[in-house]
C-alpha cells in the first residue's frame, strides 16, 4: 500500500471516529486550533520565510509571493475566521425534509458529512487552515496536498493543528498532509476513489483543468477569476474610480480582483481618460482596444489573449462597448463564471446584467473583491465554485455536507 493510500485509509477511519461528535466538541477543537496558531505565530512566520526565500531564488512573481506570504495580521485573520466559523450554525444533522407515507413509514432526510475531502492547492498556506476549519466543523476528515512553493508553511501549520487536536475529541488523523509534492503522487491522489469522497482543486487555471481532466474522484471545480467590471453610460464617475481602483489594487494577486474593464463609449468620452490616468498613476499596465489606444498613448494594444488572461498583478484589459447587451455577450464569452460587476444608475440595465451574466457572483455598484467566504459571513471558504452542480460561489459549511435518508417503520413490507 502506497503512502497516499495509507493516508486515505487513515482519513476514512478518522471520519468514522468523528461520527456522533457534538457541535460543542467540534467547536472546542476549533478553539484550540485558533489559540494554537496564535501561540505558534513566531515559528509559523519563520517557516513561511523559508518559502519566501526559496520563492525568490526560484524567481516566482510578486503576485505568487504575496499569496504565499504570511504576516502577523494574516495569522490573526486566520484565527478570527476560525472563531467566526465556530459562531455559525452546524449544518450536520439538520432535517431537510420529512415525508410521512400512508402506510405509516416516516422518511426523514438529514444533512450528514461528505466523508473524506481531498484538497489540492497552490501557494496559499491560508487554504490549509480554511480547509481544516470547515471540514472539521462539518464532521469531515481532510487530506491536504499543497504545492512545493509553500511546503514549509503548510507543514508547520498542520503540525500546529495536530498539536491542538491532541487535546480535543477529534483524532489528529482527521487532518493529514501529503508532503510529497511530485506529479506522480498528485496523479495517485486524483484516483483515490477507495477513500476520497470529493476532491477540491484550488489554484490556477492549469491546476484546475488538470484535476478536472485526470481525476476519477468527483471534483468540485473552483475556477480562475477573469473578473469584469462594466461601466455603463449612467455610472457615477466618483463611484467608478473608487470601485475600479479597489477591485484592481486592494490585492491584485487574488482571484476576485478585476482583470478586465468594459466601458460604455458615451461614458468613456466624458470620463474615460481620467480613469485610465488614475490606473496608470498606480502603475497598472493597460492593454486596450484600438479606439482607446488612439486617444490614450500609455495603453498597449490588446490581443485576443488579453481578453482571456487572469493577470493576478498590476495589469488590466480595457474595451469600449456600445450597450449593456454587448458587455454581457463579451463577459459570457471570456469570463470564468466567477465574479462580474456593473456600475450604473439605470436599474433596468442592472437587472438585465445580473440576470443574464453567467457567474457565481454578480454585483451592482460594488467591488468584486467581496466574493469571499469571510465577507459573505461563512467565516472562511474552502474555495469559490464556478460550476453549477452541488455548490456555486464561496463554499462554506453547508456545501461540505451530503444527505442521508432515515426511515422509521413498524413492520411495513412492500407489496
Amino acid at each position: 500500500m502506497s503512502e497516499v493510500q495509507i493516508l486515505g485509509k487513515r482519513a476514512q477511519l478518522a471520519g468514522y471516529q468523528m461520527t456522533g461528535l457534538t457541535t460543542e466538541q467540534k467547536n472546542e477543537a476549533l478553539r484550540l486550533i485558533a489559540d494554537q496558531l496564535i501561540q505558534d505565530k513566531v515559528t509559523i512566520l519563520e517557516e513561511n520565510q523559508k518559502d519566501i526565500v526559496q520563492g525568490n531564488e526560484k524567481g516566482l512573481s510578486q503576485s505568487v509571493l504575496d499569496r504565499i506570504l504570511l504576516t502577523e495580521e494574516r495569522i490573526e485573520a486566520m484565527a478570527a475566521g476560525i472563531h467566526q466559523v465556530i459562531s455559525l450554525k452546524d449544518p450536520v444533522g439538520e432535517t431537510l425534509e420529512v415525508i410521512e407515507k400512508e402506510n405509516g413509514l416516516k422518511i426523514e432526510k438529514r444533512s450528514v458529512p461528505i466523508g473524506v475531502v481531498g484538497m489540492i492547492y497552490e501557494a496559499r498556506p491560508n487554504v490549509t487552515v480554511d480547509a481544516v476549519t470547515l471540514t472539521l466543523k462539518t464532521g469531515n476528515s481532510v487530506i491536504l496536498r499543497g504545492s512545493s512553493s509553500a511546503k514549509y508553511s503548510n507543514t508547520v501549520l498542520v503540525t500546529s493543528i495536530h498539536r491542538a487536536l491532541e487535546g480535543s475529541a477529534i483524532p489528529t488523523l482527521a487532518v493529514q498532509l501529503i508532503e510529497d509534492t511530485s506529479r506522480e503522487t498528485a496523479k495517485e491522489f486524483f484516483r483515490l476513489n477507495a477513500y476520497l469522497d470529493v476532491l477540491i482543486p484550488r489554484g490556477g487555471k492549469n491546476l484546475i483543468e488538470t484535476v478536472v481532466k485526470e481525476s476519477t474522484v468527483p471534483v468540485i471545480e473552483t475556477g480562475a477569476g477573469i473578473c469584469h467590471i462594466f461601466i455603463d453610460e449612467t455610472a457615477n464617475e466618483r463611484m467608478v474610480e473608487e470601485i475600479v481602483l479597489n477591485a484592481k489594487l486592494q490585492r491584485p494577486s487574488v482571484c476576485n480582483a478585476v482583470e478586465s474593464l468594459l466601458i460604455h463609449s458615451n461614458w468613456f468620452e466624458n470620463h474615460g481618460l481620467r480613469l485610465l490616468n488614475s490606473l496608470a498613476d498606480h502603475h497598472v499596465d493597460i492593454y486596450a482596444d484600438e479606439k482607446i489606444c488612439d486617444v490614450f498613448q500609455e495603453a498597449m494594444k490588446a490581443t485576443e489573449e488579453d481578453w482571456e488572461t487572469e493577470y493576478l498583478g498590476l495589469a488590466i484589459s480595457v474595451k469600449l462597448v456600445e450597450s449593456v447587451e454587448e458587455a454581457v455577450r463579451h463577459i459570457n464569452e471570456y469570463g470564468t463564471r466567477h465574479s462580474e460587476a456593473i456600475i450604473t444608475e439605470d436599474e433596468s440595465h442592472a437587472h438585465l446584467f445580473q440576470q443574464v451574466v453567467d457567474a457565481a457572483a454578480v454585483y451592482h455598484n460594488a467591488s468584486t473583491r467581496f466574493t469571499d467566504g469571510f465577507e459573505f459571513g461563512y467565516g472562511a471558504e474552502i474555495g469559490i465554485s464556478t460550476q453549477k452542480l452541488h455548490a456555486r460561489g464561496p463554499m462554506g459549511l453547508p456545501t461540505l455536507t451530503s444527505s442521508k435518508f432515515f426511515i422509521k417503520g413498524n413492520g411495513q413490507v412492500r407489496n
